[in-house]
């Protein structure tokens, strides 16, 4: 069992962390690839979705709640977090995020609007909990690529990949 959980641990480092009041978020578009510059209000939207987006995913981890991701998260992304939502429940755990900083380069735009890539250096502190008790904590430093997909009212995140620095 102990296994388990600390296989699942491991997986669940490489999920990003809740955007907190304290975390410091920078941004960069001096290397976005894209037939026409994004409009100021597109690049606010994506950002600030972006951001929100954490926020859902560090309530539906600590809660064990993937219906929390529903907003936010479609494709892959969604999968690969209800999934360990899913995996973390059943061995009675659960975690918490606190966000320390966002460093994001806006990197792609699709020329009909219909995506938009960005990378995102992530750093965060990890808390993992076995029945309500602390069982062990981290501090991260990661690397993202993601993929944002515009919906009815918002920009959703599409694909999350941890990578390799």
């Amino acid at each position: 069992m102990l296994k388990k959980i600390l296989a699942l641990c491991a997986g669940l480092a490489t999920v990003p962390a809740l955007v907190g009041a304290q975390a410091a978020v920078q941004v960069d578009v001096s290397h976005l690839d894209a037939p026409r510059p994004l409009n100021q209000q597109t690049q606010t939207a994506v950002i600030r979705d972006y951001l929100e987006s954490w926020q859902a995913m560090s309530e539906a981890l600590a809660q064990n709640r993937a219906d929390l991701l529903d907003a936010d998260f479609i494709g892959t992304a969604r999968d690969r977090l209800g999934n360990a939502i899913k995996d973390q429940s059943g061995l009675g755990i659960s975690t918490r995020y606190q966000d320390r900083s966002h460093n994001i380069q806006l990197l792609f735009a699709s020329p009909e609007g219909l995506s938009v890539e960005l990378e995102d250096t992530a750093d965060y502190d990890v808390e993992v909990f076995n029945h309500g008790a602390l069982m062990t904590s981290s501090q991260q430093h990661t690397r993202y690529i993601v993929m944002l997909t515009p919906s009815e009212v918002r920009w959703r995140v599409r694909v999350l990949q941890a990578s390799a620095d």
